[in-house]
């Protein structure tokens, strides 16, 4: 039987429990202050590749405001007349169903390409990314390389120092400046805002969204850069929902890089991997994250360190790649494959949809007419036996041409409108038209009868619109 008088010695613990909590989680700071990125230049084949990717982009954007496109802006968001131009096409709000299809089409379309090949839209063609590569393009030229960047800032400060910084954001703000008065120039004619905004004409409004979006570009891309994709960014936090161990992802090779070391070029010892820890990876990440941690949400795919790392195998005659695209399943030994659920999944999905949106947009009404029926009076009853119901005509021609429509109105035996039923309507604009209809009221047999209001195009028959309405009579 035990003695259960007798003591049990006690061990102290607070050593091997201190012991066992690693230095670098113990002392992580979750409020510590940014540390500014250095980036250091680079050029390769992915580099070659962004530049051919992300000036498509600037020049689109900067250039589309200014080129007609059928005697208008070739895209032209029009709030107060609520008719967004884009090339040939003609919106209003009731096709905004397929600006709907339009926002799923393009998320399932990010959904395929980041299954397929990661991030690839954040380092390639996000807005984001491009801006802020210019930012940094102006930086390395007015102020200097990695090295002379850093020493710049560490001086205290001088007429030298304060005169790169002045240049430096001067072309920071102007920059900024373009960018947010060539967005408001999707909303408002790009030729009478420039010169409203020159001669103090604009709105106030003109004048303050243009300030808002300047001040925005000039802090996203000139101040907070990697903090936008690593902080601000939705998509760094959900995008590894869409991977799978066959995405294609920026990666280290450990296998064939570690145990890393420095050495001198051409030298080759069997003891070290293919990496000698030169950190170049890191001096050109624009998020400043090291790779050979592994994969990480802050990467956002730009394959800067790619082109690093290939660009140092090749003067140590290493074979590149020991950074590249590659998945999981390679790194771990194994066989990638291109077609799987998943991949496929959204791939018909992503055609079924574009399918739909393009028949819809094929097949989208080019003829609107709304009927609106006086509601303040049922009827009025002239003194000779006429019945009149007055009604207000909404018509809008969505097509690029202007041209003469008629209008017919069925299912009410002698009906005869009170103005002429043909209408001129300008391309791309809505008429409002009062009009009355009127009827012996002989011809009536009931109440309310049913009638139908159509509107045909002269020119093309098929370009019609059909509203039923109600005609009310003096109750039998």
């Amino acid at each position: 039987m035990s003695d259960f008088s007798q003591k049990i010695p006690a061990v102290e613990v607070v050593e091997v429990v201190e012991s066992a909590v690693p230095a670098e989680v113990s002392e992580l700071d979750l409020y510590q202050r940014r540390e500014k990125i250095y980036t250091r230049a680079i050029e390769g084949f992915f580099q070659r590749i962004r530049v051919f990717t992300g000036w498509p982009l600037l020049l689109g954007y900067f250039l589309m405001p200014w080129i007609n496109w059928g005697g208008q802006q070739s895209i032209l968001f029009d709030l107060p007349e609520r008719k967004f131009h884009i090339l040939f096409m003609t919106f209003w709000p009731q096709d905004f169903p397929l600006l709907a299809w339009l926002l799923i089409i393009g998320a399932f379309a990010l959904f395929t390409v980041t299954n397929f090949a990661g991030r690839v839209w954040c380092g390639y063609t996000c807005p984001q990314t491009v801006w802020t590569a210019i930012y940094m393009w102006f930086e390395q030229k007015v102020e200097g390389s990695r090295n002379q960047r850093m020493k710049l800032d560490q001086q205290p400060i001088s007429l030298e120092k304060a005169t790169k910084k002045v240049i430096k954001h001067s072309l920071f703000l102007g920059f900024a400046f373009l960018t947010g008065f060539t967005f408001i120039a999707y909303f408002v004619p790009a030729r009478e805002l420039i010169v409203d905004f020159v001669t103090g004409q604009a709105s106030l409004a003109a004048y303050a969204w243009i300030l808002f979006f300047t001040l925005a570009t000039y802090i996203n891309a000139g101040w907070l850069r990697e903090q936008v994709c690593i902080y601000m960014c939705p998509y760094a936090r959900f995008q590894a929902v869409m991977f799978d161990q066959d995405t294609l992802i920026v990666s280290y090779d450990p296998g064939r890089g570690e145990p890393r070391g420095p050495r001198k070029r051409g030298a080759k010892d069997e003891h070290l991997g293919d990496c000698i820890d030169c950190k170049l990876c890191v001096q050109v990440c624009p998020t400043g994250i090291d790779i050979r941690d592994g994969l990480q949400y802050e990467c956002i795919g730009c394959a800067l360190c790619i082109d690093a790392c290939d660009s140092i195998m090749d003067k140590m005659d290493y074979p590149r790649g020991l950074i590249r695209y590659t998945t999981e399943h390679i790194l771990n030994g194994g066989e990638s494959h291109i077609f799987r659920p998943r991949l496929i999944g959204y791939s018909l999905v992503l055609l079924i949809m574009t399918g739909f949106f393009a028949v819809n947009l094929l097949a989208r009404d080019q003829l609107e007419l709304d009927i609106i029926r006086d509601r303040q009076q049922l009827f009025t009853e002239s003194g000779n036996g006429l019945i009149e119901n007055t009604y207000t005509l909404k018509m809008i021609n969505k097509t690029d041409e202007a041209q003469w429509f008629d209008l017919e109105v069925t299912g009410l035996e002698g009906a005869e409108l009170s103005t002429e039923p043909r209408f001129w309507i300008e391309a791309g604009s809505a008429q409002e038209v009062p009009l009355r209809l009127i009827v012996a009221e002989g011809a009536l047999d009931q109440r309310i009868t049913g009638i139908e209001f159509v509107l045909s195009a002269e020119q093309n028959q098929n370009i019609q619109s059909r509203q039923d309405s109600r005609f009310i009579g003096p109750g039998n």
